[in-house]
């Protein structure tokens, strides 16, 4: 896998060769991923990256993520491959604030 994610940060695209094997390895989570970036699901802000789940909005920083998901499984869930991904392509919308800075107190 190393060489796809080198390969998609190299030509910053989706292409259908690169989902299809994103779909190949990671299954149902690759596939959410994959929707999550297509729908501009995924957020940058200043401090952290922000992926817009059903219900929810999950904080990603590296490899942690606040979902459900991670926290009890301590697995990569699929909000953290949608920002691998949106990372490597540029495709998220980019906030210059705080993500904690919208919470409502």
């Amino acid at each position: 896998m190393r060489g796809i994610w080198q390969k998609i940060e190299q030509d910053r695209v989706l292409t259908p060769e690169f989902r299809a094997c994103i779909e190949r390895v990671y299954g149902e989570r690759g596939r959410k991923a994959l929707g999550a970036v297509d729908e501009g699901r995924v957020k940058r802000y200043r401090d952290f990256f922000v992926v817009v789940g059903r219900g929810d909005e999950y904080i990603v920083e590296g490899d942690f993520c606040t979902c459900g998901d991670f926290l009890f499984r301590g697995r990569e869930c699929w909000h953290i491959l949608a920002v691998r991904l949106a990372e490597r392509t540029g495709l998220y919308e980019f906030y210059d604030l705080w993500y904690q800075d919208t919470w409502n107190v």
